[in-house]
């Protein structure tokens, strides 16, 4: 099991970017939450196995999300027993 935390800068304030977030993440097995920052960020906090948050981290990636993801920032760590996936 692993913990994703994803920086994602670009457009993808009120574009519907954290509920295909979550969609994607319950998709794959995971949880978290997808959270706005008040700099126009999201933060994207995933736990499961590492096939599955690398999955997510390349869909963040992969230019398929709502509005335009310009940069992704990855950190990776250890899981902290969430669940369920939260929209922030």
């Amino acid at each position: 099991m692993n913990r994703l935390t994803a920086f994602v800068h670009g457009h993808v304030q009120g574009v519907g970017f954290r509920w295909h977030t979550r969609a994607k993440a319950l998709e794959l097995g995971l949880t978290g939450s997808a959270t706005n920052l008040v700099d126009g960020r999201v933060c994207v906090v995933a736990e499961g196995p590492a096939a599955a948050c690398e999955s997510l981290l390349a869909w963040l990636r992969s230019g398929t999300t709502p509005g335009s993801v310009t940069t992704v920032i990855d950190q990776w760590s250890d899981p902290r027993g969430l669940s369920g996936f939260e929209v922030r």
